[in-house]
């Protein structure tokens, strides 16, 4: 079999095939960790440069942005909303249509052209679990059961006759039991990613949004770049309570020249719980605050909810808008999305496009802008 990508993470040097079923475990889970998600991208931006504003979007969505696949489109919505004959399908397939466009590439090869961290990620972590499955290890624990018929792992009988069946009048005849073997376990261990997804698109978002910040000129120069720094460890904040959870900053920009700070979450998507905790997040930036100085308070999201975008733009704090800004990864996206609108409709979208003409709701584009100028 050949060495997946990523190979040398998990290589036979370093004895990991021979670990123990819960030691496996924790490996398989690295393969979407921090550390490994950090090598990844490394690899990935070693070949861009230096990251222009206007360009940023892309590599955001190369990276991230997955296709649903109960509707074989780019996700931007709910899946159970997308599927066809919803609103939200005929939206899908006009944000599928203009992302293609917009990345030069056919509609049917938007799947091979995005979804890079995941794919990476994923072929280290099949990697793994294959192997490790077969290690000389496994062979000593089921030595004792030899010659009593026991399952091999990876049979699944049912999930192969599904399969064979669907596929019988174009065989010419029955793959062996190894070959069925190993398609069930490969089967398996793609539906055991796909449920790991979540957790990367949270702190891959985090990821991606620094590395850009660092490569965009100028950016790096006026700002210092956090990661999910401790609250207390930017300039003007102390630590809450002894009692209470030190807070968890998403990202963090504090401009060199002045000390002044950016706190920004980055979340994906937004739901309600997600809309409540902008607000309670803040006021414990707030009460830790002990400088008195202003802070900027940021979100940058892909979301692709109207609504969900407008409350984010009108969110007040007291007599002041909660967010500072609130950033789109491309605005455009959006717009798209919501054309088969009336503009005599009461959809939120038409507050969301007036949001976007006055800048309130901004594109990540024009924000990165913002912040290479000094703002």
């Amino acid at each position: 079999m050949s060495e997946p990508h990523g190979a040398g993470l998990f290589s036979d040097d370093h004895g990991l095939i021979e670990a123990n079923p819960l030691e496996s475990a924790k490996l398989v889970n690295r393969a979407f960790g921090e550390e490994n998600r950090a090598r990844l991208l490394t690899d990935y931006f070693s070949g861009t440069g230096e990251i222009k504003p206007e360009t940023a979007w892309i590599h955001v969505y190369r990276l991230l942005l997955s296709i649903d696949r109960t509707i074989g489109l780019a996700h931007c919505y709910e899946s159970d909303k997308c599927q066809p004959g919803r609103p939200w399908y005929a939206r899908s397939l006009a944000f599928h249509k203009w992302l293609s466009d917009a990345m030069g590439v056919e509609p049917g090869d938007l799947g091979s052209d995005i979804d890079w961290l995941f794919k990476k990620a994923s072929a280290d972590l099949a990697g793994l679990a294959l192997r490790a499955g077969h290690s000389e290890r496994v062979r000593q624990q089921r030595r004792p059961y030899e010659g009593q018929a026991f399952p091999e792992p990876g049979d699944d009988p049912e999930l192969m006759s599904i399969i064979l069946n669907g596929l019988a009048p174009w065989m010419q005849s029955t793959p062996p039991a190894a070959a069925q073997r190993e398609l069930s376990e490969r089967i398996m261990a793609y539906l055991t990613q796909e449920n790991k997804r979540k957790n990367l698109i949270g702190e891959g978002f985090e990821d991606t949004l620094a590395a850009i910040l660092r490569r965009v000129p100028g950016i790096s120069d006026t700002y210092t770049i956090h990661t999910r720094a401790m609250l207390h460890h930017l300039p003007g904040f102390h630590r809450g309570p002894v009692n209470e959870k030190p807070r968890q900053v998403d990202l963090a920009l504090v401009r060199k020249s002045d000390q002044q700070r950016t706190l920004i979450t980055a979340k994906w998507s937004v739901r309600a719980d997600r809309e409540e905790q902008f607000m309670s997040d803040f006021r414990d930036y707030a009460r830790v605050n002990f400088g008195g100085e202003a802070f900027r308070y940021v979100l940058v999201t892909n979301e692709f909810d109207a609504a969900r975008l407008v409350r984010a733009c009108d969110r007040r704090a007291e007599n002041t808008l909660l967010l500072t800004d609130v950033v789109h990864v491309n605005t455009s996206g959006p717009k798209v999305a919501y054309a088969d609108v009336s503009p005599r409709s009461k959809n939120k979208c038409i507050e969301m496009l007036r949001h976007i003409e006055t800048g309130r709701l901004s594109s990540l584009e024009r924000w990165l802008q913002s912040l290479a100028s000094g703002h």
